[in-house]
C-alpha cells in the first residue's frame, strides 16, 4: 500500500465540509499549528468580541454595562452555549472561575453529602492539578481518602466506600479515552457519584452528559474552544443533584439575594449557586467570540474530521524512514483515542523544539512524548502531510546536540 501524496490531502481539503470554517481563525501564514489542544488559536469573534467590550462596554457605557450588555449574565449565558457541545440540559451548565477552582468547588460539595462514605477514587498519572485538588480537599477533612491507582485498577477499587469518581475523559498525555456510560454506570452501581474532566474533549469529541447519566463534569474552554490563554472553566450538574449539592465556596453571586446584599448566605436555586466572585468580563468577551466558530457545526462531524485527520498523521509517521525511533504512545484504535496524538522519542524535547522552529508547532510532555494536536475547525490534511514531512526530515538530520535531560513545559 503507498502512503497518501500531497496532492490527495490537497483533494480532501477541497471537499471538507469543516474547510470554511478555518477563516474564523486568525492564523499566521506559514505556520502548522498541531498545540490546539493545549491552546486554541485566535479567532476573529474573539477579537472582535474583547474590542467591543473595552472600547464600548467598558469604554463608553461604563458601570451600565453589567445590565446593557450582559455581564452580569455571562456565567449562565455562555454556560447554555457550552453545555450544548457536551448534551447538557439547560440550566445545568455554568462558566466560571478556572478549572481547578471548579474542581474543588464541585468535590468538596460533593464531600458534605458522602454520608459515611470516605473514598475518592481517581487515577494515577491523571493531569497534576486534578490530584493536588483532592489531595487539598482529602488535608482539609482527614476522613476522606485520595486513592489514585493505575487505569485498569480502577473498577476494581470503587466499592461501597467510594462518595466520587473522577476521571479525565480524554487522557492528556496519551489522548486514551473512557467510556463515559460504561464508568458512569459503574460508579452508580456502588453507590458513588462519577465527576469527569472534560478539558481534552470538549469542542473535539461529541460528548453527551445526560445520555451517559454523568453526576458533574468541568473543564476548560482554552483549548479546543480557543477562549484564548487563562479563559474560564466551566462546571456542570445534572439537574436532579442541583438542589441537594450545597456550595462551599459560597460567594455573593452564589446567593439567592446577591443585590440585597445581607449577611448570612442563602444558596441561589439549581446551578447558579456554585458562582462564586464577579467574572472577568474581558476573558468572557473573548470565549463568548470564539464560541461563534461552533454555530451551526455539527459535533460529528468534527469527530468524523478528527479521526480522519489523526489517523492520517499515524499513517504518514509510521512510513517515514525513520520511524523506529518513535514509538505510537496513544491508542491505534480510534475509537478509544481523543483528538492528540502522542509518540515517544528518546530525544523528545530537542526534537520538538527543531521542529517549532521550522513552523511545526506542536509540543513536549516529560519525559519522552512528541504531542500533536488536531482541531478539525481549522486543520488542514496538507498541514499534516506538510508537518510529517518536516518531522522526516528532522528525524533524518544530525540531531544539533545531546539531549540535556528532562525539560518540563509550563501549559497543558
Amino acid at each position: 500500500m503507498t502512503t497518501p501524496t500531497r496532492e490527495q490531502c490537497l483533494a480532501l481539503d477541497r471537499t471538507d465540509p469543516l474547510g470554511s470554517r478555518r477563516a474564523a481563525f486568525r492564523l499566521p501564514e506559514g505556520l502548522i499549528y498541531l498545540d490546539g489542544n493545549s491552546l486554541g488559536a485566535l479567532t476573529v469573534g474573539a477579537e472582535r468580541s474583547v474590542a467591543q467590550a473595552v472600547g464600548v462596554q467598558w469604554g463608553v457605557d461604563l458601570i451600565r454595562s453589567w445590565n446593557v450588555h450582559g455581564w452580569i449574565d455571562y456565567p449562565a449565558t455562555l454556560g447554555e452555549r457550552v453545555g450544548r457541545l457536551i448534551g447538557a440540559a439547560p440550566g445545568e451548565t455554568l462558566v466560571c472561575d478556572s478549572t481547578s477552582v471548579d474542581l474543588f468547588k464541585l468535590a468538596a460539595a460533593a464531600s458534605l453529602a458522602r454520608g459515611d462514605r470516605t473514598k475518592i477514587v481517581t487515577e494515577a498519572g491523571n493531569f497534576p492539578t486534578d490530584l493536588y485538588i483532592l489531595q487539598g480537599l482529602s488535608k482539609l477533612s482527614p476522613q476522606i481518602e485520595v486513592l489514585a491507582v493505575p487505569r485498569e485498577r480502577i473498577h476494581e477499587v470503587i466499592d461501597s466506600d467510594t462518595f466520587l469518581v473522577v476521571l479525565t475523559h480524554v487522557h492528556y498525555r496519551t489522548a486514551q479515552m473512557y467510556d463515559l456510560a460504561e464508568m458512569s454506570t459503574r460508579a452508580h452501581a456502588m453507590g458513588a457519584r462519577i465527576l469527569w474532566d472534560l478539558s481534552h474533549s470538549v469542542g473535539a469529541v461529541p460528548v453527551d452528559l445526560r445520555a451517559t447519566e454523568a453526576d458533574f463534569a468541568i473543564g476548560c474552554t482554552y483549548k479546543y474552544l480557543n477562549g484564548g490563554p487563562g479563559s474560564p472553566g466551566f462546571l456542570y450538574v445534572r439537574r436532579e443533584l442541583q438542589e441537594g449539592l450545597m456550595p462551599v465556596l459560597s460567594g455573593w453571586l452564589g446567593d439567592a439575594r446577591p443585590f440585597e446584599f445581607l449577611d448570612d448566605y442563602v444558596p441561589a436555586p439549581g446551578v447558579d449557586r456554585h458562582r462564586c466572585g464577579t467574572p472577568p468580563v474581558l476573558a468572557f468577551a473573548a470565549l463568548d467570540g470564539a464560541l461563534q466558530a461552533f454555530d451551526g457545526v455539527d459535533m460529528a462531524e468534527v469527530r468524523r474530521k478528527s479521526v480522519q485527520l489523526s489517523e492520517l498523521f499515524i499513517e504518514l509517521v509510521e512510513a517515514l524512514p525513520g520511524a523506529k525511533a518513535l514509538s505510537l504512545a496513544s491508542p491505534r484504535d480510534p475509537a478509544r483515542r481523543g483528538s492528540h496524538v502522542s509518540f515517544a522519542h528518546a530525544d523528545g524535547y530537542p526534537l520538538m523544539q527543531r521542529l517549532i522552529a521550522r513552523g511545526v508547532v506542536g509540543d513536549f510532555r516529560a519525559p519522552d512524548l512528541l504531542r500533536f494536536g488536531f482541531t478539525p475547525l481549522y486543520l488542514r490534511f496538507v498541514d499534516v502531510w506538510d508537518a510529517v514531512r518536516i518531522l522526516g526530515e528532522e528525524l533524518a538530520a544530525v540531531p544539533e546536540a545531546p539531549s540535556q535531560g528532562v525539560v518540563r513545559s509550563k501549559v497543558t
